[in-house]
């Protein structure tokens, strides 16, 4: 079937959708009803002991929300997808439905601040306890896992490191010794990077970011090649913890999607030309950036993605003082706590998303208090250096 054969580009316009639309429509439509109707009891029994597709509640399931989870899916290479409210109910309510009172989780050393709250701060409170570790450090990995390891959770490229992990060889480990691999791709999104063809047995995103494109969504969405496990995400975690997706988002996302090819390659096009002026700048000390021969997990990216994004990090001379001068200074780049948006964003992870960080341990999880975190925005590349230049002429 020609569907079948659709490359990445089609597969974001036309993935997931059997036929056509309702009524011929070009677009899909919102189902912006909360409730469904049934044709009698019988009708309602089949939808309810799942022997019929049709839909019961919103929060269980809405047309316009399964064809946002099915184009997921193929994109991510995955059976089935469960699509949320936000990306931290994405990534919590799959880390809850993986573990139980006295098993553990390995996660990366550097992680998104809310994640990392999650795993510290509240895991511990059910009884589940933790680990963090060097991902990188695949010997270190395998001398922390113990029976109780159920679950390594990583990103990669990690915030705001950019740190890469062999997703290929940690899936490797866990299989081995019989332990669920969850991965989020958000910095990656799925053009660049698929980690279910890996190894990987989860793959989350907060769609918010690139999925959506367009700074006006917030939901998340957790992909898997196991359609018992997505079904048991769904009825058993997002239903239940309430997490569900309106289908207006759906849609908005829907409409994101059709552009994520042609965005991403400009994204990254534009983050390599800024990667360029800042690691010849006479006022930067360091540059993050997976793209860079020198970078730490440079081979590995190339080996397991296919472009390098256009998320950098970097340190300006001076410390913090120059850094906060530096963004306050900016006048194109907005300063604002998320990325993959249109706009180019700019902030200071140590002051704002990774603030939950205990500051004498920053450099122990990859960070400086004065690490500055770009996403680069898909402006005129010369306007967004242009900004850059006059940021850095105050410090």
């Amino acid at each position: 079937m020609w569907r079948d054969k659709m490359r990445f580009d089609t597969r974001t316009i036309h993935g997931g959708i059997k036929g056509k639309n309702p009524s011929n429509a070009l677009n899909p439509p919102i189902f912006q009803t909360s409730t469904f109707v049934f044709d009698n009891i019988e009708h309602a029994n089949k939808i309810m002991s799942f022997e019929s597709d049709d839909y019961v509640y919103t929060r269980g399931n809405n047309p316009t929300i399964r064809l946002f989870e099915n184009r997921m899916a193929e994109l991510e290479h995955g059976v089935g997808a469960v699509a949320f409210s936000s990306g931290m109910a994405a990534i919590s309510s799959t880390i809850f439905s993986l573990l139980k009172p006295k098993e553990t989780i390995i996660v990366h050393k550097t992680l998104y601040g809310s994640s990392y709250s999650v795993v510290t701060e509240l895991l511990p409170k059910y009884n589940i306890n933790y680990k963090i570790v060097d991902l990188t450090d695949l010997n270190e990995l395998e001398n922390t896992i113990d029976e109780s390891t159920k679950v390594i959770y990583f990103e990669t490229p990690s915030n705001p490191d950019l740190s890469i992990i062999d997703i290929r060889k940690v899936a490797e480990i866990g299989k081995k010794n019989n332990i669920k691999i969850v991965v989020d791709n958000t910095f990656a999104s799925p053009y660049f990077q698929n980690p279910l063809l890996l190894g990987a047995d989860v793959v989350v995103h907060s769609a918010t970011k690139y999925i959506c494109g367009h700074g006006d969504v917030v939901a998340g969405v957790a992909i898997s090649k196991d359609m018992e496990y997505i079904n048991y995400l769904k009825f058993g975690y997002m239903c239940e913890f309430g997490g569900a997706m309106s289908p207006f988002n759906a849609w908005l996302l829907l409409r994101g999607l059709k552009t994520l090819g042609i965005r991403m390659r400009q994204h990254e096009k534009n983050a390599k030309e800024v990667v360029d002026f800042l690691k010849n700048h006479s006022k930067i000390d360091s540059v993050l950036y997976p793209g860079l021969e020198d970078f730490k997990g440079h081979n590995i990216a190339k080996e397991q993605m296919k472009g390098f994004g256009a998320m950098i990090s970097f340190e300006v001379k001076g410390g913090l003082e120059s850094a906060i001068k530096f963004v306050d200074g900016l006048k194109l780049a907005q300063l604002a706590v998320s990325l993959g948006d249109c706009e180019t964003l700019v902030q200071i992870p140590a002051a704002i998303t990774h603030r939950g960080y205990p500051e004498e341990r920053l450099a122990e999880f990859g960070l400086t208090e004065s690490m500055v975190r770009i996403s680069v925005g898909l402006e005129d590349s010369k306007d967004i250096i242009e900004d850059l230049e006059e940021g850095l002429k105050l410090i």
